[in-house]
């Protein structure tokens, strides 16, 4: 996963506004106390970011794999 279907994958579940907060606020502990932007801007890979974010916020696992990636175009 790539930063950009990170950020994609955020949007896409949790929208535009609240993705942004809990990116920014979200002090989730599997990723040693800090948040997603933290962890990624500390070379974290986006994708265990990813993972970690969904645990944290009860996303289902039907939800969490394979998001993020760009419409096929034809």
């Amino acid at each position: 996963m790539r930063k950009s279907e990170f950020a994609r994958a955020v949007e896409d579940e949790f929208g535009d506004a609240y993705g942004r907060v809990i990116t920014r606020d979200l002090v989730i502990q599997s990723l040693g106390d800090r948040t997603a932007d933290q962890a990624i801007a500390q070379g974290e890979p986006p994708r265990d970011v990813w993972l970690a974010l969904c645990e944290a916020e009860g996303v289902p696992l039907s939800r969490r794999y394979g998001v993020g990636l760009p419409e096929p175009t034809s």
